[in-house]
């Protein structure tokens, strides 16, 4: 036993002979005993973790992966040995013979009748079917593609063509960029022509506007351009990486990854290809459902016909409601079906969305609900004369989440629904006839003058202000009768030629009621008494139809 433990040491810090060395010792001992003598040496105790694996890489390209131990050397520094003893071998010069020798160990491999690498059974993976003898011979292939590339590595004029043919590479790489550099002007201006022919009816509605639909079309095209260099850039250095042998694995690995991913892709692609036709085809189902709905939306919106509470106010509202159930019962029905939903991606980003809604959507949810309330209980409509707190206005537009009101003064404001919902709001314009709002104003006239006279002095004043109808015509309500004076109130529908806002209308009626009774010596002033008077306050009866008032005949008309 004294001489196999010398053979052993000598294995051990020997690099050349090492071949003969492992003869050697199968001679001195049988294989079972060798085998024995391995294991018992190599194999760490039952409690201890499995040696990491290492690789032999020449001239950065993997020639074998080392699993497990031998003769209790680890894996890496077998790997980190054999890469010298090959550096060592390739150093020597020589033909560069690869050649593959069964030893009672494993296999053997001999670069030019040296030993370069040993390979054991266990270095083979045997979950993927390999064995030793496979093994071997892809080591023995790489090694050799190896040594030639590392001969190339060291001819200048093989060099010299792979820079040549990197040169040419880069003039046409950098001839393609400018060329695709070049003609994105010529594609932003084609595309954002497209995009406004089609969008033509869009532009119409103020959705969108020419100058976003250049910069639209300009984010596109830039966007394609920079995919097609960095194609072009990859492409460009994977093909200069393998003209040279020592960058060559490299070159091949870019290469591989590019082919790799497309692979992947396009092979999920086609197992993910029966649910997408499905999720396609609950999507249509849900486009047929929209478009057989349109036309009788499109006849109410328009007025052509009303079903049952469905009417023009009500059309675009319901539209909405309709398609955005149907488009989320599609979604939900086609959501299983879509590549990646099982993912845990998928379900982190659903998670977070639905968070997000729950935390920051009860405002917006409570603004949505006063909207639709506001819509289908009819309290306020697009056009009518309104007034909510103290802002008094034309209803513009009644959205879900806000309501916009003109005022007299040329300002648009915009009001949440909810608060209207919570304040008190007059309309000028639900009860008229026909078109048009109300327009009324109120001033207090002494017990002396007759009322009678008062009436057909406001009833003159509106009838003199433009815009108010002569049917219905104006009236005139006491609303009071106080200590010192009597309360009139006017009350008329207007409806200019013009459009014309409420504000202005009451300040030409308002001018015409101080010309009318400055027209007629009646003074728009309320008495206040600090004591009685030394004659009574009262119209005498030859004073009842003071012009303008007019009796009224044995008919009973004036």
């Amino acid at each position: 036993m004294p001489r196999i433990a010398d053979v052993l040491r000598s294995c051990l810090t020997w690099r050349h002979d090492l071949g003969g060395c492992l003869l050697a010792l199968a001679l001195l001992m049988p294989a079972g005993a060798l085998a024995q003598t391995t294991a018992a040496g190599t194999t760490p105790p039952a409690a201890a973790p499995a040696p990491a694996s290492a690789s032999v890489v020449v001239l950065h390209r993997k020639v074998a992966l080392l699993r497990a131990p031998f003769l209790g050397v680890s894996p890496a520094d077998r790997a980190s040995r054999a890469e010298q003893t090959i550096e060592d071998l390739l150093d020597k010069g020589g033909p560069g013979e690869v050649t593959v020798q069964d030893v009672p160990q494993g296999k053997v491999l001999m670069v030019d009748g040296a030993l370069a690498l040993i390979l054991v059974p266990e270095d083979a993976d045997q979950t993927r079917g390999e064995d030793v003898a496979s093994v071997a011979q892809n080591a023995a292939r790489a090694l050799s593609r190896a040594i030639d590339e590392t001969r190339e590595a060291r001819d200048r004029g093989r060099l010299l063509h792979a820079g040549l043919y990197s040169v040419a590479a880069t003039l046409i790489f950098a001839l393609a960029a400018w060329a695709a550099w070049r003609i994105r002007k010529a594609l932003v201006a084609r595309t954002a022509a497209l995009l406004e022919s089609r969008a033509a009816d869009m532009q119409a509605a103020g959705l969108m506007h020419p100058l976003r639909l250049r910069s639209a079309a300009r984010w596109m095209v830039g966007v394609g351009v920079w995919l097609v260099v960095a194609v072009l850039a990859y492409e460009w250095l994977a093909y200069v990486l393998t003209r040279f042998a020592y960058t060559r694995a490299w070159g091949e690995e870019l290469g591989g990854f590019l082919l790799g991913v497309l692979r992947q892709v396009g092979s999920s692609a086609l197992h993910a290809l029966p649910d997408l036709i499905v999720a396609v085809f609950i999507l249509l189902l849900a486009r047929g459902v929209t478009a057989l709905a349109r036309p009788m939306f499109d006849r109410a919106e328009n007025g052509w016909s009303t079903f049952g509470w469905l009417d023009r106010d009500l059309a675009v509202p319901s539209r909405r409601i309709f398609n955005a159930a149907v488009w989320l019962f599609a979604i939900a029905m086609a959501y299983p079906y879509l590549p990646g939903a099982q993912s845990e991606a998928f379900k982190g980003i659903s998670v977070l969305v639905g968070l997000m809604l729950t935390l920051g959507g009860s405002s917006l949810v409570g603004q949505g609900a006063s909207g639709l309330i506001l819509m289908y209980s009819r309290t306020i409509r697009v056009g009518e004369y309104v007034r909510i707190n103290d802002q008094e206005g034309t209803v513009t537009e009644l959205g879900t989440f806000t309501t916009k009101i003109r005022t007299g003064l040329g300002e648009e404001i915009s009001m949440p629904n909810s608060l209207i919902m919570s304040s008190i709001t007059k309309n000028y314009s639900r009860t008229v006839r026909g078109q048009g709002y109300i327009v009324d104003t109120t001033l207090t006239i002494g017990y002396d003058t007759p009322w009678r006279q008062v009436e057909a002095l406001l009833v003159e004043a509106a009838q003199r202000t433009e815009g108010v109808l002569v049917s219905p015509a104006p009236q005139v309500f006491k609303t009071g009768l106080s200590d010192f004076y009597v309360e009139y109130r006017l009350v008329c529908q207007a409806i200019p030629t013009q459009p014309r806002p409420r504000a202005e209308v009451m300040q030409m009626l308002h001018s015409n009621v101080l010309d009318v009774f400055n027209e007629h010596g009646v003074q728009i002033m309320s008495p206040h008494y600090l004591g009685d008077p030394p004659q009574a306050k009262v119209v005498p009866r030859e004073q009842w139809w003071t012009s303008p008032a007019q009796e009224p005949g044995p008919s009973g008309r004036p």
